[in-house]
C-alpha cells in the first residue's frame, strides 16, 4: 500500500510539473503564409467629359423660323432641330435649273452642227476651220454644261442647309438663339450642342514615375495586351462615396509628359447608361496599375520594424519560435507582400509576439481556434 501511495504521489507531482511547464508557454495567434495575387493601385482627381460633344452652327446665312426640339432631352441623329427662312435658297435652285437646261440646250445645238458639218468636210463642202470651230462650240457648251450641274449641287446643297438636323443621337443643350434671329457665316452661328453621354471618358494624369514604373512591368497604357490576365482598368468613385458598378478600359495615354506638372494625360472611357455621370464632373479614379501573382502575403500586423529593418516571427513545426528579418513589397488591403525570407509553408506569430524571443517555445493557435476556446470559456464562466 505505501509503495502504491509513493507512486501516485510522485506521478501526481509529475503531471502537476508538467502542466506548469506548459502553463508558462507563451500562447500566440498564428496564421500561415497566403499565396495570392495582389492588384496595384493609384489614385487620381478625374474630369468627365462626353465621349462626343457637336457643337450645331448655322451654315447658311438667314432668319431662323421655328426650333423643333425640347432643350435638355434626346434628340436623334438626323433629327431636324432649326429652320432658317429658305425663300432665297430656293430661288437660287429654281435658277440654276434654268440655266442648266439652257446649256444643255446649246450643247444639244452643237452636237448637231457637228454632226452636220463632219460628213460635208469630208466631202470637201466645208473647211478644216468651220469643223474645228464646230467641235470647239460643243466643248464650251458641255463645259457650261457641267458647270451649270455644279451650280445647280451647290444651290440645292445650301438649301438643305436651311434644315439644321442633329449630327448624332445625344442630348441637346439649351438654344443660344431665339427665332426671329438673323443666323449665318457673318453672325455668331452657333446654335446649340448636343452631346452623346452614353459613354462618356474620364480624363486624369499619372505622374513620369508611375510611367516609369509601368513600363518597367511592361504596362503600356492605351494598349490592349491579349497575353495578360488583367487590364488596365479604373474605377470610379462617385459624390457621394460610393464606387460606380461599371469598370472603364484605358483606351489613350498621351505620348508626352507635360514639362510644367512632370505627369502625363491618361483616357479610360466608360458605360453610362443611366447617365450618372454628365459632362464637366470630377470625379475620384482607382487605376489598376499592375498585379503580382502568386505571391506571399502575411498580415500588415505580423510586421515589426526595428533599426536592422522588417521582422516576423515564425513558429516552427516543433513550437520553437524565430525571429526572420524579412523584405517586403507593396501592401493591399492591410496585408504585406514578402518578397524574401519565408516559405509558403511557415506559420508567422499576428498576436502576442511582444511576449516572444527567438529561439523559445510558444504554443501556437490558429484564430479558430482561440475564438473557440474563449466561447468555451464564456460558456464555463455562465455556467458557474
Amino acid at each position: 500500500m505505501r509503495v502504491a501511495f509513493y507512486t501516485i504521489l510522485c506521478c501526481t507531482v509529475l503531471l502537476s510539473s508538467c502542466k506548469d511547464n506548459e502553463v508558462k508557454l507563451p500562447i500566440v495567434e498564428v496564421e500561415d503564409v497566403a499565396i495570392d495575387n495582389i492588384e496595384i493601385y493609384g489614385e487620381y482627381a478625374g474630369l468627365i467629359r462626353a465621349s462626343r460633344s457637336v457643337e450645331i452652327h448655322a451654315r447658311v446665312e438667314g432668319f431662323l423660323e421655328n426650333m423643333t426640339f425640347d432643350e435638355g432631352k434626346k434628340v436623334e441623329m438626323n433629327e431636324p432641330l432649326f429652320y432658317i427662312n429658305d425663300a432665297l435658297y430656293k430661288a437660287k435652285v429654281e435658277k440654276a435649273k434654268a440655266q442648266l437646261k439652257k446649256d444643255e440646250a446649246q450643247a444639244a445645238k452643237a452636237a448637231r452642227d457637228v454632226e452636220r458639218l463632219r460628213p460635208l468636210y469630208e466631202q470637201n463642202a466645208a473647211s478644216q476651220l468651220d469643223l474645228d470651230n464646230a467641235i470647239a462650240a460643243l466643248d464650251m457648251a458641255n463645259a457650261s454644261v457641267s458647270m451649270s450641274k455644279a451650280d445647280l449641287s451647290q444651290a440645292e446643297l445650301e438649301l438643305s442647309y436651311t434644315v439644321v438636323r442633329s449630327p448624332l443621337s445625344g442630348y441637346i443643350s439649351e438654344r443660344y438663339v431665339d427665332v426671329g434671329t438673323l443666323v449665318g457665316k457673318s453672325n455668331s452661328s452657333l446654335l446649340a450642342t448636343v452631346v452623346n453621354r452614353d459613354t462618356v471618358l474620364v480624363d486624369f494624369k499619372l505622374t513620369a514615375l508611375d510611367y516609369l514604373r509601368s513600363q518597367r512591368r511592361n504596362v503600356h497604357f492605351g494598349e490592349l495586351d491579349t497575353t495578360r490576365s488583367w487590364q488596365p482598368t479604373v474605377t470610379v468613385t462617385l459624390a457621394d462615396n460610393s464606387v460606380y458598378g461599371e469598370k472603364g478600359i484605358v483606351d489613350f495615354a498621351s505620348p508626352q509628359v507635360d514639362p510644367k506638372t512632370g505627369t502625363f494625360g491618361v483616357r479610360a472611357e466608360l458605360p453610362n447608361p443611366h447617365q450618372v455621370f454628365l459632362p464637366g464632373q470630377f470625379t475620384r479614379v482607382k487605376l489598376l496599375l499592375d498585379v503580382l501573382e502568386n505571391v506571399m502575403v502575411v498580415p500588415k500586423k505580423a510586421i515589426l520594424i526595428e533599426k536592422g529593418g522588417a521582422f516576423i516571427f515564425v513558429v516552427r513545426p516543433d513550437s520553437v519560435v524565430e525571429k526572420r528579418y524579412v523584405e517586403t513589397g507593396p501592401e493591399q488591403d492591410n496585408r504585406i507582400v514578402i518578397t524574401r525570407g519565408l516559405s509558403s509553408n511557415e506559420k508567422v506569430v499576428v498576436e502576442g509576439y511582444q511576449k516572444l524571443t527567438h529561439g523559445q517555445k510558444a504554443i501556437p493557435r490558429t484564430p479558430e481556434e482561440q475564438e473557440a476556446i474563449l466561447k468555451e470559456q464564456n460558456k464555463q464562466e455562465e455556467e458557474n
